[in-house]
């Protein structure tokens, strides 16, 4: 008997647009058809890999319900077309769902159990709210386990505001408009477009249609749009819609293997798995998981955050993303981080955002030979973070 080490690399990954909430793209949609969409186009964009090759397919949802519910990864396969020997099964870390799909199933090729997996995840949030149907035990409160802001992912953005004052409500807006002039312009350069698969939507009123960009993002934002918007958590807060991703819906998927099994299927891999780290912080300041999951892995690995080329993180709020820059020292504005802008102009529909900051930094590593190491990392509720270190098989510069 053997156990086998192997090195991880991502292949491709395509997500549907992320629309509003609501009355937005996929308000007459079924989430399982969202991130079938997604598993299709996989494995259409790579016709090299035969189907019957894909080991396993793990997909996260938050709310695991409904057209999110069943078991998602192996309904989802079984909708796709994939063989009925692939296996599949679902994850729940809330908004690092798909990053867990992906650490989840990549330990599992690295181990050896595996050769190609589909990670991914979707959440359609106009159907299933976060928190739909769930019951907490009342000893969380009652017991004060967590102080109730915890509960409320907006209070604990608040409370992320106290901690760190030098955060002010105009720097938050002031990374928003950048956020949104980012977005715009990554637009316009054609640098999202690749990642996106055209999405059949349908309503009752219009017929069908297709969805083929991004429905949230607001370019032209101004500070002066900001200034005057309402701060829902707290009366004279500092978090507003303006600054905050909003409620979103989509799905996103990535295609994971061994080296040496993209290798002998002549497919690419654009960037290969080093490490991951998931810790927990206080809930009530959740914002904050990021800084203690990307120590660890940095600390682990004997490197320090200067040598880090790429930085993906997610932005689920401005004040979060901020206490992480300001921690590690890193300027509001360094063209390290979230180069194409992020999640507060493009949304951040939940477990598969995770998927979106993967493949970005993968096409980023594409352009940027120059650039060794980078990260995807998110805050999660209930008080976590998360963090992968990949590396760009495109690197050019030596040990």
């Amino acid at each position: 008997m053997s156990r086998t080490a192997r090195d991880v690399v991502f292949v491709d990954g395509v997500r549907t647009p992320f629309g509003k909430s609501g009355k937005g793209l996929y308000a007459e949609t079924r989430a399982d058809d969202l991130i079938v969409r997604v598993i299709r186009e996989l494995m259409r964009r790579n016709p090299g890999l035969p189907p019957e090759r894909v080991d396993e397919v793990a997909i996260a949802a938050t709310t695991q319900i409904g057209d999110q519910g069943l078991t998602l990864g192996r309904t989802a396969a079984i909708l796709a077309g994939l063989p009925k020997s692939v296996p599949g099964y679902s994850i729940d870390r809330m908004c690092a769902g798909a990053l867990t799909a992906a650490t989840t199933a990549g330990a599992g090729i690295s181990f050896g159990a595996y050769d190609v997996v589909i990670a991914g995840g979707v959440e359609h949030m106009g159907r299933h709210p976060m928190g739909e149907g769930v019951d907490p035990n009342p000893r969380i409160i009652s017991e004060k386990l967590v102080d109730p802001s915890a509960l409320v992912m907006g209070n604990t953005a608040e409370n992320l505001h106290d901690r760190y004052p030098a955060i002010t409500k105009e720097r938050a807006d002031a990374y928003a408009v950048r956020s949104q002039e980012k977005v715009a312009k990554a637009y316009a350069d054609g640098k999202i477009q690749p990642d996106l698969v055209e999405t059949l939507v349908r309503s009752a009123e219009k017929g069908f249609g297709l969805a083929t960009q991004d429905e949230p993002p607001r370019p032209g934002t101004t500070m002066e749009s900001l200034a005057g918007l309402k701060t829902p958590f707290r009366a004279h807060g500092n978090v507003t819609p303006g600054n905050a991703a909003g409620l979103n819906d989509g799905a996103t998927g990535t295609l994971l293997m061994a080296e040496e099994v993209a290798e002998e299927l002549g497919l690419d891999a654009k960037m290969r798995l080093v490490d991951f780290s998931f810790t927990g912080v206080e809930p009530e300041v959740m914002g904050v998981g990021p800084v203690p999951a990307t120590e660890k892995l940095l600390a682990r690995q004997g490197i320090t955050i200067d040598d880090i080329g790429l930085i993906e993180i997610n932005e689920a709020f401005a004040v979060q993303v901020l206490a992480f820059l300001e921690h590690f020292g890193i300027a509001d504005d360094d063209a390290r981080v979230n180069p194409w802008g992020g999640a507060i102009a493009v949304g951040h529909p939940l477990a598969s955002s995770g998927g979106r900051l993967m493949m970005q930094l993968a096409r980023q590593f594409a352009e940027r030979p120059d650039v060794r190491y980078g990260i995807t990392t998110m805050c999660v509720g209930l008080g976590m973070g998360g963090t992968i270190l990949w590396e760009n098989t495109n690197y050019e510069g030596g040990k």
